[in-house]
């Protein structure tokens, strides 16, 4: 298990899942937690056993099939309600039986809450928390307190707030954690006010922020700064509405910019593969721009970056990739000069003499300035750098032609026909492929051309298709460019084609991505 001396602890099961599209099956739930325990965490927040069945399963299933490492299982819960017994209570109750050795329970701390949301007085909630933390710390488990809407309440009422936080703390409870609820503060803000509450009530604090003003992650440093010892957050920034403090963000600033020992050592360099593995079980795709882990985090386009990074690599970076587990990129594009092409084409395991670097900058800006972009299809890169290192492109087929017919009859939905004309393996082959569209349709019979003498490519699956019309103001008459990407089930590659319609530019596309996926493996 990971120290006691400063809680990580995760909230993506529970507060994470509150973001709007995002549903996880309860097998969802084991998988994520499971990835957040490789990076070291100390505590998970599983859920709401009781509130829902989905939540009560997964506690279920936790007990005989989560197997975690470093994290503490976290059950989250709700205080007794007004009038009845914390031991009668069966929301407490779930909790208790959750099997989870910490439970996190949330109460009001803003007196209008208290008023108007609970409809009780403000001295029965005070006893409503200390019946129920006094209940379950009895019972064996430790407390954390979320005192929710806790900022808003202490402007409010500030006594009330703070007398919430002491109730919960004499009664048993570790950690009030002071949450931003409705996410509305500022770092400044954040950093007075739980410099008063140490100073005033000697609790242990927590912080729980989030993003609504853009600033859950500075304002989770600040209360670090100030005295807090605990701070909760999501992967990914998941949560509702802007979502929460991105946990991966608050943990790489504390360790590498505040030099902040709060993971074991070197699972901070985890933070990419779980950061990413995360965001394919919740279908999310990362953001890209997502700081440390997204993956222009450590991206350069600019050729006078890359001269620069070409003598030194930290010139301009913040820091080295590799302590996050993620990796510097160049782009290639109409901005790179000629250091841009050698770094890229070393990348790549090309070793680029002077008169290559030229030739290959060159076509680049030329084939950029009609469409062509190769920043995001570093596929088709590759293959232009073969073509011209070695004098020839790599081809295992030779195109003869290729055309596609669009049907549609009235009521009926549009078929595509598409007919392949190549040779390949010294013959002529005609193919024809049926699909719900022209490009789908071309993909089909492409695929049933060259699969018997390349088993390969029914590995190959398209999983994304992007079309971007150039030149606008020529109307139906615009270059179109397409970008596509491919995987083989361990990686993926992007490729680029330009054409003057949209199904010319999809088979450049596709010719590209089928030559280096065949390349990849050696077909």
């Amino acid at each position: 298990m990971t120290s006691d001396l400063f809680h990580v602890y995760d909230t993506t099961l529970r507060d994470g899942a509150q973001q709007e599209g995002l549903n996880l099956s309860v097998a969802d739930k084991l998988s994520i937690a499971r990835h957040i325990d490789g990076l070291g965490v100390g505590f998970i927040e599983g859920g709401w056993p009781g509130a829902n069945p989905k939540d009560t399963e997964f506690f279920r299933r936790a007990r005989e099939e989560l197997r975690l490492e470093h994290a503490q299982l976290a059950a989250f819960g709700a205080t007794r309600r007004a009038g009845v017994a914390a031991a009668d209570d069966p929301l407490v109750a779930a909790l208790r039986d959750s099997g989870a050795g910490v439970v996190t329970l949330v109460a009001k701390s803003h007196d209008r809450h208290v008023e108007l949301a609970l409809r009780t007085t403000l001295e029965e909630n005070l006893a409503m928390v200390r019946d129920t933390v006094a209940h379950l710390t009895a019972e064996g488990q430790r407390v954390f307190l979320d005192a929710e809407h806790f900022f808003d309440g202490y402007r409010d009422n500030r006594d009330y707030a703070l007398e919430v936080l002491r109730t919960a703390f004499e009664a048993g409870a570790d950690v009030a954690a002071l949450c931003d609820t409705n996410g509305g503060m500022l770092p400044g803000w954040v950093g007075d006010v739980v410099n008063d509450v140490v100073e005033s009530t000697g609790v242990r604090v927590g912080i729980h922020c989030h993003n609504d003003t853009g600033c859950a992650v500075a304002n989770t440093l600040s209360a670090v700064d100030a005295g807090a010892t605990h701070v909760q957050g999501t992967l990914n920034g998941y949560g509702e509405r802007t979502g929460n403090a991105d946990l991966v963000s608050v943990v790489a600033n504390l360790e590498l910019k505040l030099d902040k020992k709060v993971l074991p050592d070197g699972l901070l360099r985890e933070a990419t593969r779980v950061a990413h593995a995360v965001a394919d079980v919740t279908n999310f795709p990362p953001a890209s721009r997502q700081p440390y882990v997204g993956v222009s985090a450590f991206t350069h386009k600019a050729g006078l970056h890359a001269s620069a990074i070409k003598v030194d690599p930290n010139l301009y970076q913040h820091m080295d990739p590799e302590g996050v587990g993620n990796d510097m990129r160049l782009l290639v594009s109409d901005m790179a000069g000629r250091a841009s092409i050698e770094l890229k084409g070393r990348e790549l395991g090309f070793d680029l003499d002077v008169d290559a670097v030229k030739r290959i900058t060159a076509r680049v800006k030329d084939l950029e300035s009609r469409g062509f972009t190769f920043e995001a299809a570093d596929a088709s890169f590759e293959l232009l750098l073969l073509e011209e290192v070695e004098g020839v492109r790599p081809s295992y087929f030779e195109t003869e032609s290729w055309r596609v017919i669009t049907e549609t009859r009235p009521g009926d939905e549009a078929t595509s026909e598409a007919t392949v004309k190549l040779r390949a393996g010294g013959a002529r082959i005609v193919t024809t492929g049926e699909g719900n569209g022209p490009v789908n349709a071309l993909d089909h019979a492409l695929r049933q051309a060259i699969q018997q003498l390349y088993p390969e490519i029914v590995k190959f699956e398209l999983i994304d298709y992007k079309v971007r019309i150039l030149d606008q103001g020529h109307g139906t008459d615009a270059i179109t460019r397409v970008l596509i990407e491919t995987s083989d089930g361990e990686s993926s590659w992007v490729t680029v084609g330009v054409g003057h319609n949209v199904i010319e530019a999809s088979w450049r596309a596709l010719l590209d991505s089928l030559t280096f996926g065949l390349r990849r493996h050696d077909a």
